[in-house]
């Protein structure tokens, strides 16, 4: 019996396709490439426009596959929350965009699991973090003011 096989590649949500880099890897394997393609589109269709990495694991005798979806990197999670392509070249001088502290909120509940925080609070603290660094305000402030409105605990019912 073989070992399980397994594939690791950062994919366009929702637009992974049959070239580079996974055609020619799952190619050999003799399993139907297109079906792996298109499970890969269903699982990343949320994250449209955004670079995902996925895991295929295949098992040579079977040819049955699994996929594992990974979370995209933070800065794309904000800028896609904040609606804007990408952060500011000067942050700290010049803002591209805005984001909510729900839409702060609901990324670090994405982020929770691949983070070193233990707590949602702690998780949201990192992604403020990453707002300061992209030239996004939080609440329409600069993400270091919102920071101390944080350590009052002026959002705490959103971590409930």
């Amino acid at each position: 019996m073989e070992q399980k096989k397994s594939i690791s590649a950062l994919v366009s949500g929702g637009e992974a396709s049959a070239g580079p880099p996974l055609g020619p890897a799952l190619g050999p394997m003799g399993i139907n490439v297109l079906q792996v393609v298109n499970t890969i589109n269903e699982k990343t269709k949320e994250f449209q426009g955004m670079k995902v990495p996925v895991k295929v694991e295949i098992d040579p005798d079977t040819k049955k596959f699994n996929i594992e979806v990974g979370v995209p990197p933070t800065t794309a999670l904000i800028a896609k929350e904040a609606n804007v392509s990408k952060g500011s070249g000067t942050a700290g001088k010049d803002y591209v965009g805005n984001i909510s502290m729900e839409g702060i909120v609901k990324i670090a509940k994405m982020k929770i699991d691949v983070s070193y925080a233990t707590t949602i609070k702690s998780s949201v603290k990192e992604i403020i973090g990453s707002c300061v660094s992209s030239g996004i305000t939080v609440e329409n402030k600069p993400a270091k003011e919102i920071y101390s409105d944080l350590m009052e605990g002026k959002f705490d019912q959103l971590f409930i």
